[in-house]
């Protein structure tokens, strides 16, 4: 748990605490890249069971993940995803940051790399486990309940905002991979390649909108 919640405890304290945004997240990288180094890297298996579809699950969540905003422009300003509540689905990069080379680095870095290994370990790493019993390290990984499935998957949604109902699919894909495979590492191969697709999209289309 400690790489997750030292990272979104410094999403939530960089503005208060006056770090502007270029230092703000290759902070962010760097210490949860440190805190998943010292906590958390001997506890993921690296063997991939099924590594190319693992890479195909990661391209389908990333079709998934644009396909309501290529199919229907505008449909992520309907109420059910821009609210008081959500939030608008707008960038926290500054325009004035979307050229510089180093905070790119560092977002593409973050996005593609760390975030998949903190999330991973964290949703169905620990929380899909700790549901089926707080014993958690005595449920294997990939072990099926449909509580801890489903409430998983809408925790994860949670989590994503105004992009909550891609969040909702991408949550039960990764999650039934994980069924699927018993592997961490698998997960986190896919979910590296959604997040890298992501960010391509992201510098190529200049979809800013999908980095919040």
């Amino acid at each position: 748990m400690a790489p997750f919640a030292a990272f979104v405890v410094l999403l939530g304290l960089s503005g208060p605490a006056g770090i502007g945004p270029e230092a703000a997240y290759p902070a962010r990288v760097i210490v949860g890249a440190l805190v998943w180094w010292w906590c958390a890297r001997r506890l993921v298996a690296w063997r991939l069971s099924r590594p190319w579809t693992s890479v195909l699950a990661g391209v389908a969540v990333f079709g998934v993940w644009i396909a309501p905003d290529l199919i229907w422009p505008g449909y992520r300003g309907f109420w059910l995803f821009s609210n008081s509540f959500l939030g608008e689905a707008r960038s926290t990069a500054p325009e004035g940051l979307r050229g510089n080379l180093p905070f790119l680095v560092f977002r593409v870095a973050g996005s593609a790399l760390l975030v998949p290994m903190l999330e991973e370990l964290f949703w169905r790493g620990w929380l899909m486990r700790w549901l089926i019993s707080p014993r958690m390290e005595e449920v294997p990984l990939g072990t099926y309940t449909a509580r801890a499935f489903w409430l998983t998957a809408v925790l994860f949604a949670s989590e994503h905002g105004p992009y909550w109902d891609v969040g909702l699919a991408a949550g039960l894909i990764y999650n039934g991979w994980m069924v699927r495979t018993r592997s961490l590492a698998d997960c986190i191969l896919a979910h590296a390649v959604t997040n890298g697709c992501l960010a391509a999209y992201v510098l190529l289309a200049g979809r800013w909108e999908y980095w919040l």
